[in-house]
């Protein structure tokens, strides 16, 4: 019974502490998010951001890598080609 009291005395001391700050900052306009909120959704809108860009990046190297593989191997296969037609026309 003792804990539960001071729980409950803990929790609105807290709660009275939350209400004077937010009075404190916000003034009359109580019904606006907290500080702690805002910067909370702030933040992790930057982080959000920051993984998007991050991955438009990654993605972008690899589509350049993939195409450059693709021209190197396309160019390999056409010197191959034209060796093998070489040594074609010079055997007979």
């Amino acid at each position: 019974m003792a804990r539960d009291y001071d729980s409950q005395l803990l929790e609105s001391v807290a709660v009275r502490r939350r209400r004077l700050r937010d009075a404190l900052l916000f003034g009359t306009q109580r019904g606006r998010r907290t500080l702690d909120e805002r910067l909370g959704k702030l933040f992790a809108g930057i982080a959000i951001a920051a993984v998007l860009c991050a991955g438009c990046v990654g993605w972008s190297f690899l589509q350049a890598t993939l195409a450059k593989q693709k021209a190197e191997e396309k160019k390999q296969r056409q010197q191959q080609e034209q060796l093998w037609h070489g040594h074609a026309t010079k055997d007979p």
